[in-house]
């Protein structure tokens, strides 16, 4: 199923965007994950203090496990395992706080949802890429509204505050944890506003003016206004198990990735403009709203065959996300 989904998703990629298969091959233009550990990529987070390095993880694997892919060449470069920490149960997402501080969400409970709680992990991003070993924190984390299916975990740049949106097919809600999480006790995460997407993943600007949510068929990206979200327009992404996103280190571009062995990560002109800037959010790029031109002008273009490749996948998806 998963090799078939993966024909599927490059073929409707191309049929999407008119790209050739060498389009998304290089560094800034995206890259493709080398390493045959990994597998499952389901999250991914830019690294800030090393250019061109970007954090992921398998969403199964047979230990708590980091790995640092230089996008330049596509290849991992140190594989950190983390320690001081239980057996990781199902491992959804990566985020960068301040202070390079990178998070880790083993939020993830599709098998019926069930668990009375799920964990975050802290750990400082090491300042020499090698494999190595990190002691990290263990924060245990409670829905106030009962137990969450969560693929998205976003770390706010500037207070350092952790997000979480549930996944709904029907749409879910922004979660937000306590200002500061403790490892005493459980930190209870609050719904705190709508988000009208089936999300697989999220991610703040560099400069967090702008939240990028998306899912396997298409993404929203919204003004942050202080946690009062206000929706921009659409994100397109590449069709596929689509698990990933993260912003580049520069705020202009969006990194969209997917899993598999050899995923592809592709790189998408960031919308509402310069996500690094100090700028008013919102006050790029126009075409990005909905209906108006921009991503969504994509869209319009792809066609018969292409309807017919989502209908594809969307079956294809109800049965690999019920394994």
């Amino acid at each position: 199923m998963r090799a078939l989904l993966g024909v599927v998703g490059a073929t409707a990629l191309l049929v999407l965007t008119g790209a050739s298969p060498a389009a998304a091959a290089d560094g800034d233009n995206g890259f493709t994950i080398e390493d045959p550990r990994i597998t499952e990529s389901s999250g991914l987070a830019a690294s800030r203090q090393h250019p061109g390095i970007y954090w992921t993880h398998n969403d199964q694997d047979t230990g708590t496990y980091l790995y640092a892919v230089d996008s330049s060449t596509g290849k991992t470069v140190a594989r950190i395992t983390l320690k001081g920490v239980g057996t990781q149960r199902d491992v959804e997402a990566v985020a960068i706080g301040p202070d390079n501080q990178i998070y880790v969400g083993d939020i993830g409970d599709n098998d019926g949802v069930t668990w009375p709680y799920v964990w975050i992990y802290q750990l400082p991003e090491p300042k020499e890429l090698k494999d190595q070993t990190i002691r990290a924190k263990q924060y245990v984390v409670k829905y106030s509204d009962g137990s969450r299916d969560a693929e998205s975990m976003i770390v706010h740049p500037k207070t350092g505050r952790v997000y979480l949106i549930d996944k709904q097919e029907d749409g879910g809600h922004l979660y937000e944890g306590p200002a500061k999480l403790s490892t005493s006790g459980a930190n209870v995460f609050r719904p705190a506003a709508a988000v009208d997407l089936w999300a697989t993943d999220a991610a703040f600007s560099p400069n967090g003016r702008q939240l990028a949510v998306r899912g396997y068929f298409g993404g929203i990206w919204y003004d942050w206004n202080g946690g009062d979200l206000k929706r921009g327009g659409r994100i397109s992404v590449p069709i596929g198990q689509g698990e990933s996103v993260s912003y580049s280190p520069d705020g202009t571009k969006l990194m969209l990735g997917s899993e598999g062995a050899g995923s592809e990560v592709v790189a998408e002109d960031a919308p509402g403009g310069d996500g690094s800037s100090d700028s008013p959010s919102g006050s790029g790029s126009s075409g990005q709203a909905d209906g108006d031109g921009g991503s969504d002008s994509k869209n319009v273009k792809v066609g018969a065959f292409a309807v017919a490749v989502a209908a594809a996948v969307v079956f294809g998806f109800r049965v690999l996300r019920r394994r």
